[in-house]
């Protein structure tokens, strides 16, 4: 025991509230890195659509040998090319592919406020949860010294002959209950402070007390998560008119300069055939998609399909949210008027034990009566401590629900 004690000495003494715990989850997340990273990704793939609208320049070097030459024409020839192209018209795919890019950017962006706001509520909740933890543990720890208090003296008893070996055993037995109950406590503990340092990528020293602003008056605004479904949905509507527009002419201009060279020049007549050294081609292109079998238009169909469904998820979702919010306020008036029935009964628990214990030291009753009044007593702090708790997870809850930044709220 003594030895657990100096391990939560620096708890003690450095703790962290959580406010800082968000901050440091917002830093070393790995999963909120990964949703940044994809914001960025999808950032460089609207800033490549935007680059379609510029002409591509190519290089070129080639070297081509003939086995059977022709009298006019010498069998290796080899040079180098630089093509510019340009497209004139394309439908209106540049354009849709930028603006179906641009959504995706903004969908993204939305999906990581998203993850970054449902992983504060995750950590809110385990971070309240964790005191909680302590709290019942700290109750625990009182009622295990009071009960190897009252042993230690019934042992004195039973040497004198003045009590009996079943109060002594009865008394071992409430202390070893104890004694399992605190070690799983120090487990679950264990277990949850693991959760959230992986969570806020770091070792945490301790749990200073932290309290969310009490109000009810917000502004509920749309999820993020409802926003991001709303961009993507309107991607899909530039995608699929990005496919119609396959179906409009293509309009293309190429323009290419050739350098060539030659081994073993043809002679005509002891002279020399005369070869082009270098030429200039320019090339417009028409293209026209007359038959395809209705491939574009199952690839359409496909994409309205898609939409559609995010369409419903996007229904569902703002049912789902309007709903929270009402449950959130009953969840937050149920917890205030738990924290006055706690606080009522610890109160009631506390005086009872104060009076009994005198009684059960003056020999008055028994001590069934006493280990039902500590234990009444250890449940009923326990209880008050996590209502309060309670109380801030579901605050924490109500935050989210109305789309708000938690650690503005601390």
């Amino acid at each position: 025991m003594r030895y657990f004690y100096l391990l939560l000495l620096p708890v003690l003494l450095f703790g962290e509230d959580l406010k800082s715990l968000l901050e440091l989850a917002k830093q070393n997340n790995n999963l909120l890195k990964a949703s940044k990273i994809s914001v960025h990704a999808k950032r460089q793939e609207l800033e490549s659509a935007k680059s379609n609208y510029y002409p591509t320049l190519n290089a070129s070097a080639f070297y081509e040998r003939d086995d059977d030459p022709t009298p006019f024409y010498p069998g290796t020839t080899y040079g180098a090319a630089v093509k510019i192209g340009f497209d004139i018209y394309d439908g209106g795919k540049k354009s849709y592919t930028q603006k179906q890019k641009s959504d995706e950017v903004k969908a993204a962006t939305f999906t990581h406020k998203e993850d970054i706001n449902t992983m504060f509520l995750t950590i809110a909740k385990e971070f309240f949860n964790l005191k909680s933890l302590y709290a019942s543990l700290k109750a625990r720890e009182e009622a295990s010294k009071s009960v190897k208090a009252q042993l230690e003296r019934m042992k004195q008893f039973y040497a004198a002959n003045l009590a009996t070996s079943d109060d002594v055993d009865r008394l071992e037995s409430a202390y070893e209950r104890n004694i399992y109950a605190i070690e799983s406590l120090k487990f679950d503990i264990l277990s949850l402070k693991s959760t959230l340092e992986l969570q806020v990528g770091t070792k945490i020293r301790g749990l200073d007390d932290s309290k969310f602003q009490k109000s009810l008056t917000q502004k509920s605004e749309e999820l993020d998560s409802i926003q991001a479904l709303r961009h993507n949905k309107q991607a899909l509507k530039n995608l699929s008119e990005t496919i119609d527009s396959y179906y409009y002419p293509n309009i293309t201009v190429e323009d290419s300069f050739t350098v060539f060279g030659y081994e073993d020049k043809p002679l005509f007549a002891g002279q020399p055939v005369p070869l082009l050294d270098n030429q200039n081609s320019l090339m417009a292109t028409l293209t026209l998609r007359l038959v395809d079998f209705g491939k574009l238009r199952e690839q359409k169909e496909a994409v309205r399909l898609q939409a559609d469904a995010l369409n419903e998820k996007i229904i569902y979702k703002s049912k789902e949210q309007k709903m929270q919010l009402q449950l959130s306020r009953q969840r937050i008036a149920t917890a205030e008027l738990n924290i006055k029935s706690s606080r009522s009964a610890l109160k009631a628990a506390t005086s009872a034990l104060k009076t009994i214990t005198k009684k059960y030291q003056a020999g008055i009753v028994d001590n069934v009566t006493y280990l039902d009044a500590l234990s009444s007593r250890t449940e009923a702090k326990a209880l008050y401590e996590k209502s309060l708790n309670d109380l801030e997870i579901a605050y924490a809850i109500y935050y989210y629900y109305n789309a708000k930044n938690l650690e503005e709220y601390l």
